[in-house]
């Protein structure tokens, strides 16, 4: 049988806060081992005459922390397996070794697994020395995130938030990036330095943009953020939105939302989508993200009428389109592979091919044609049918056919009309030209409804330099003939 392995912990700091169980077990210990000797209590364990072995030598060693607690896990299990029998090999890390100790979870469950017994004694957390350097009351609400791994959607202005392992400017530099995309830059917060040891304790209050200019980091430190019931501190929470658009939809909230339906605001979807594609083709970016936003709040209402009655929420739709995401990106969240993006494009079809197996449906009993939304705009959707066809083989070997395709349907429809064929006839005829038309662009490699939207917006930049030389002519384009309005036309061909 080979060793046990006991865990403790030295507390956050004073060595007066050590236990007499804590210095029992580190003084009849076969071999002690610390996680770092950048600690107050070392001190301490020289003067109780406690020989320590460390592991910072494995910090410069590693590139990531994660390799270190790895490798430390490593030695120590490999000192337990070869132990004496009945030896004990302590394991010192500082604070509470279940708060922010990486290595503690990794033994607990290796040590199950390999059969080494392992033991665990608490010390104080600099968790208990926060609660009472910084005077607040974790019951009111508390969050303790990590700062190598923080991002803003961790952040919840509403509760107290320790933000622990800051051990650098660097690190502090990360946090105070994390926070000004939640936190106003000159928002109040705490940095703490080495809580409750006599000599070392700094207590600083500082605005969030200077975080990264305190000095002083290093294995005691640690930021705090008071909690706040302001809203305006969650406006940048999807959160916030959430329950923003249900209290809108209360009894309590705006009659005009309340009275709305999915089909009285479909048309809202469609208007929307399109001022945010107007904000693209006009490249302004400021205008767009008003734009997103309204486009947003058509997806946020439409699914807060679903969870009214209680089919989905907007959650479930994120989680939907997250597991549709990860699905279809074998290449980036499995182990496919793809050089380039129209291998990452086969893979996205491949994928959505198994989706619809696995829902039952069976892809190669399927119309090619299938999958094309029915109110597409009509060009669009005769782009994305001619695409689909030509997937299967079903298409022109050049564009030069197409060009003749073009001519061909360009005569049935003079002669439909030269010869007064019924107005439907020349209508079915003008469609045919459009649909080939269409098939061009895909040769062109062109999206249709943006060379169409080019050529409008060129239009109405041109119609509008004829208005406005016509009325510094004094005139109006109702007042003009075609003559002098082609006139300028054709000068507005060479400016605009």
């Amino acid at each position: 049988m080979s060793a046990s392995i006991t865990i403790v912990g030295l507390g956050s700091g004073n060595p007066d806060r050590l236990t007499m169980g804590i210095v029992k077990t580190l003084q009849t210990a076969s071999e002690v081992y610390v996680r770092t000797k950048e600690h107050p209590v070392m001190s301490v364990l020289d003067e109780l005459k406690v020989a320590i072995q460390s592991f910072d030598h494995i910090y410069e060693a590693r590139d990531s922390f994660p390799e270190v607690y790895a490798s430390i896990a490593d030695i120590l299990l490999e000192k337990a397996a070869t132990a004496d029998e009945g030896s004990v090999i302590v394991y010192a890390v500082p604070g509470h070794p279940m708060v922010a100790e990486s290595t503690v979870q990794i033994l607990r469950e290796r040590c199950a697994n390999e059969g080494i017994g392992l033991s665990i004694l608490g010390g104080e957390s600099f968790l208990d020395e926060a609660f009472v350097r910084l005077g607040f009351d974790p019951i009111e609400g508390f969050q303790l995130l990590d700062a190598s791994g923080l991002n803003a959607s961790l952040l919840q202005p509403q509760l107290h938030t320790v933000i622990g392992q800051v051990y650098d400017a660097f690190t502090a530099s990360d946090v105070k990036l994390a926070l000004m995309e939640l936190y106003p830059d000159d928002y109040l917060v705490t940095v703490g330095h080495a809580l409750g040891v006599d000599g070392q304790e700094e207590i600083l209050q500082v605005p969030v943009y200077e975080l990264d200019r305190v000095e002083g980091y290093g294995n005691l430190s640690l930021i705090y953020v008071p909690r706040s019931e302001d809203d305006m501190l969650r406006q940048r929470t999807f959160a916030r939105l959430h329950e923003i658009v249900g209290i809108l939809r209360s009894p309590g909230g705006c009659p005009w939302d309340r009275e709305q339906t999915h089909e009285s605001i479909r048309k809202n979807l469609i208007e929307e989508t399109y001022e945010v594609i107007e904000t693209i083709d006009e490249d302004d970016p400021e205008h767009m993200q008003e734009e997103l936003g309204d486009l947003l709040l058509q997806v946020m209402l439409h699914s807060q009428m679903e969870e009214e009655v209680g089919t989905f929420n907007v959650f479930d739709v994120i989680q939907g389109l997250n597991d549709k995401l990860i699905f279809r990106h074998p290449h980036v969240f499995g182990q496919n592979q793809a050089e380039d993006a129209d291998a990452a494009l086969a893979n996205w079809e491949q994928m959505k091919a198994e989706e619809k197996r696995r829902k039952g449906l069976m892809p190669e009993e399927a119309s090619v044609l299938d999958g094309i939304p029915r109110d597409l705009p009509a060009l669009m959707k005769a782009y994305k049918l001619q695409k689909k066809a030509s997937k299967v083989g079903f298409d022109w070997d050049q564009i030069g056919h197409v060009f003749l395709k073009i001519e061909e349907e360009l005569g049935e429809l003079r002669e439909a009309v030269e010869q007064g064929f019924d107005p439907e006839e020349q209508v079915a005829e003008l469609g045919d030209l459009l649909f080939a038309v269409s098939n061009a662009a895909r040769f062109l490699h062109a999206d249709p409804e943006e060379a169409l939207a080019r050529t409008n917006r060129k239009f109405i930049k041109r119609f509008r330099f004829i208005e406005e030389e016509l009325k510094a002519r004094g005139k109006t384009v109702q007042e003009s003939s075609l003559e002098e309005m082609d006139e300028i036309w054709q000068q507005a061909k060479n400016q605009v």
